[in-house]
């Protein structure tokens, strides 16, 4: 919760930072978001890797924090906010989102794992579980937005970013604090690996200091990126030949499932490179086309949240109710919901701009709305997604699988950034016809994603064969004795274990 209190507050002021306090032009700013989010997604991959190996996901999450502490801390410091990029102070702003990133990288994939290990495999509260870790999500990340937003729109935006770094340090301590709660799960897997010696130290500080390198080149890569388009199309290449490869090695049903799994993170990437418009075209499209009523346009990235908040327990139990009785929808046939309902948003918001006219501004209702249809599908996606992926993964491989959906989103975030940067008010002349722009923009994707959603439900039962859910068992029960497990699996009636 306070992790997303932190990037979310942040994020809300992000696109707004960018154009007015260090004078990035629309395109511009667009693409540095797109860049700097794609990379928060990308981290996963080399966190996961890490964790899965030697750190174990509880010391992942934890150094994960300490680098997002700092790098929330540093966003603090604006330097003069006439000198724009001339200010010496943006070097410093460079390293804070070079921070954030690789915070993120460890912290994202591995907590998500770590609620997987509290459910095993085939419990049928899995998809409510993680709907409810979600809704716990986005408490965080709908309080950040209207403090951080509020203040930092307000008073300054060192008060906005300021807060977002109180918010992660209050994170940091709460996992701290609350460490008996985990029952014992994350932990490495070679405790003596750890603590072996290497290059002067043992190793598991030698993991830290790799951590502090990629902070180095993230800095580097946030200010070039072009570099990380060339970066996401060779490395998302390679990730995916080196998942589909271990898994024709494994072989049998895990092999499938491994492929169910790709399909829905290849899918993911369509529905992530709409979904973020949020926080950069439609965040500039709310500030400058619509009736706001006096309200900040970074108070509205709150909506998104808090409509999870109150639609997360509707869907958790939702699910769990069609799921006994025999009725719940696919993995992937919820997916294909989420890409009708998403482009439908803006399919929406476009009738409304339309209805009122170019010359009038946008009632706000429609932008309600837009996120309305946008949380929903998110809801059919995002939670069921990180569900899906700890269930189809193999144990061993279950936090790269995790970084690889991380990655999807990474991607998605970057073409949103592209996508953005084609809404920019540059490429049009006069308000009106930016205006229209964004609209044709939105107006083209919304059809598309429908379309395209509609054909995932099509396919899905194909989809659903690959994952072989009659034949999912519990590695952890399965292998109870030789682990020397209790009797009782952690959040599991004894009685409603499956037999192995």
């Amino acid at each position: 919760m306070w992790e997303r209190f932190s990037y979310y507050g942040m994020r809300a002021l992000l696109i707004f930072y960018l154009t007015q306090h260090w004078l990035f032009n629309d395109e511009k700013a667009s693409v540095i978001y797109g860049a700097y989010t794609a990379l928060v997604y990308i981290a996963p991959v080399l966190g996961g890797y890490l964790a899965d190996k030697y750190l174990g996901q509880r010391k992942a999450v934890l150094f994960g924090a300490v680098l997002l502490t700092i790098g929330h801390f540093l966003m603090a410091f604006e330097g003069e906010g006439t000198l724009g990029q001339n200010n010496p102070m943006i070097d410093i702003f460079w390293a804070a989102l070079a921070f954030i990133i690789v915070g993120s990288g460890f912290l994202k994939a591995n907590i998500s794992v770590i609620v997987g290990q509290l459910y095993p495999r085939t419990d049928i509260r899995r998809d409510g579980a993680y709907t409810i870790f979600y809704m716990g999500i986005n408490v965080g990340a709908a309080v950040g937005t209207i403090i951080a937003g509020y203040l930092g729109q307000t008073y300054g935006w060192a008060y906005g970013f300021g807060a977002a770094g109180i918010g992660m340090l209050l994170g940091l301590v709460v996992f701290v604090v609350f460490k008996p709660l985990l029952l014992g799960k994350g932990e490495s897997t070679v405790p003596e690996k750890l603590a072996a010696p290497f290059m002067g130290m043992k190793f598991e500080w030698f993991l830290y200091l790799v951590g502090f390198a990629a902070v180095a080149v993230t800095w580097w890569l946030v200010q070039n990126q072009a570099i990380v388009g060339t970066i996401l199309g060779v490395f998302g290449l390679a990730l995916v030949a080196f998942v589909v490869w271990e898994a024709i090695k494994i072989g049998g049903h895990d092999r499938d499932r491994i492929f169910a799994a790709m399909f829905l993170i290849i899918g993911s990437v369509l529905f992530w490179a709409l979904f973020e418009q949020a926080g950069s075209s439609l965040n500039l499209f709310t500030d400058r086309y619509v009736d706001r009523q006096g309200v900040s346009a970074s108070i509205f990235q709150s909506i998104n949240p808090i409509y999870i908040i109150m639609l997360a327990p509707l869907f958790a139990g939702l699910w769990t109710w069609l799921g006994k009785k025999g009725l719940e929808p696919s993995t992937p046939a919820k997916f294909g919901l989420a890409l009708i309902q998403l482009g439908a948003g803006f399919l929406v918001l476009v009738l409304g701009a339309n209805t009122v006219g170019m010359e009038n501004m946008t009632p706000v209702i429609f932008i309600f709305l837009i996120y309305l249809l946008h949380t929903t599908g998110e809801l059919c996606l995002s939670p069921v997604g990180l569900s899906a992926m700890n269930r189809l993964a193999p144990a061993h491989m279950a936090s790269l699988i995790m970084g690889t959906w991380f990655f999807a989103s990474a991607t998605g975030n970057f073409v949103a950034g592209l996508i953005a940067a084609a809404t920019g008010s540059e490429a049009a002349s006069g308000e009106g016809a930016a205006k229209e722009t964004v609209l044709a923009v939105y107006s083209q994707i919304g059809w598309i994603t429908v379309g395209v959603g509609i054909a995932v439900i099509v396919i899905s039962p194909l989809i659903k064969k690959l994952m072989h859910l009659d034949t999912l068992r519990d590695d952890t029960l399965e292998g109870a004795a030789e682990a020397g497990l209790e009797a009782q699996e952690a959040g599991v009636h004894p009685t409603s274990r499956p037999s192995s």
